[in-house]
């Protein structure tokens, strides 16, 4: 984000204060036709919660407060609108989402880019979103790279990728080449330690080593202490309903950022295909890596797998004016990488009377 910002306001500076220079001529040329854009969105959340509890003072209750929504999004994207997008809107207001953005080719060959990051709070819990690429398409290859961080589906990586294009006709081409991939070692499950022969988690120990205490009065009370010795809870549905799930996550995150991050280098195929006319088009990518190298790393995800595994995403732009009046849409995308799935869809249909 900080390099984001960075971005945003330097650039606009050293282009109009040293328009005549050789740097600031081939920086216009390649931001001509780019949109910076920021916006701040939000709304209440869902309505706080009541968890009542008995104890030896009687009957307790507590409120789950969850904080209002909101969405702080800055950005810069250059990338020819395809024809069916449809910019009615005079200014980017944050909220968009355009599928097309993750086709593995635009509109026009080239270079074109994009750099954005969203950072959303939801239903009390905060989310950093970024989208970053450079791409250009060639007649006959491709290259791009990309940095993805989606919050909601946890999934982070870098990616690059060099491809040959086969062009078959104006609409369809296809593609195969290599693709790398920098990211944290998928797979790994730092709660394996913690199970139990049946199955189920010992999460009251874990709790135990991560600082947390339980205090009992002799009577049938206890009072579960955070590691700073505040008292989160004062009964056994409180403590398993809403402290250990966060404990569990907090341990899991914790693990997980002790690692280093693992590269693995991909065998890609995939297709693109295009086609556009007012009352039909149909706009659909998809990309394979059915082969992985295996560097017989300690975290290698081949370990965890058990050998050879298939990631793919793809996606399906569709719509169809039956007259004048009707019209139906679909459109959405599916990734799914180790062991990691997201995605996004839209279905539905308009009538218009006159």
């Amino acid at each position: 984000m900080r390099n984001l910002l960075l971005i945003l306001l330097l650039v606009p500076i050293i282009s109009f204060a040293q328009e005549q220079s050789p740097f600031a001529k081939s920086l216009k040329k390649t931001f001509k036709f780019a949109t910076f854009y920021g916006a701040v969105n939000g709304g209440n959340s869902v309505s706080d919660q009541d968890v009542w509890s008995v104890t030896h003072d009687g009957l307790q209750n507590e409120i789950i407060e969850t904080p209002f929504d909101y969405s702080i999004k800055l950005g810069v994207r250059k990338i020819a609108r395809l024809g069916y997008e449809n910019r009615e809107k005079v200014f980017y207001n944050g909220t968009e989402k355009s599928f097309s953005d993750a086709a593995t080719i635009g509109k026009i060959s080239g270079f074109e880019f994009l750099f954005e990051g969203d950072y959303t709070r939801q239903q009390g819990t905060n989310f950093l979103n970024q989208n970053h690429f450079l791409r250009y398409v060639a007649d006959d290859w491709i290259a791009k790279v990309e940095y993805l961080q989606d919050g909601f589906a946890d999934i982070e990586y870098f990616e690059s990728t060099q491809r040959y294009r086969y062009k078959l006709g104006k609409k369809l081409s296809l593609n195969i080449g290599a693709l790398q991939r920098l990211s944290e070692p998928y797979g790994y499950n730092p709660l394996e330690d913690w199970l139990l022969s049946t199955g189920n988690l010992h999460y009251t120990d874990l709790a135990i080593q991560e600082g947390y205490t339980m205090e009992f009065d002799g009577t049938g009370a206890v009072e579960y202490c955070d590691p700073s010795g505040k008292c989160v809870a004062t009964s056994s549905e409180v403590w398993e309903a809403l402290i250990i799930p966060m404990v569990l996550s907090d341990y899991t995150e914790q693990e997980r950022n002790k690692l280093t991050n693992t590269v693995q280098h991909s065998l890609v195929v995939g297709f693109d295909f295009y086609h556009y006319t007012k009352d039909f088009w149909l706009h659909s990518w998809a990309n394979i890596m059915p082969y992985h190298y295996n560097d017989d790393g300690e975290y290698s995800y081949h370990k965890f797998n058990d050998g050879q595994w298939t990631d793919y995403s793809g996606g399906l732009i569709l719509g169809y004016k039956f007259n004048k009046h009707l019209g139906v849409f679909a459109e959405g995308k599916y990734n799914k990488y180790w062991n990691r799935s997201w995605h996004d869809f839209s279905v539905g249909a308009n009538y218009v009377i006159f």
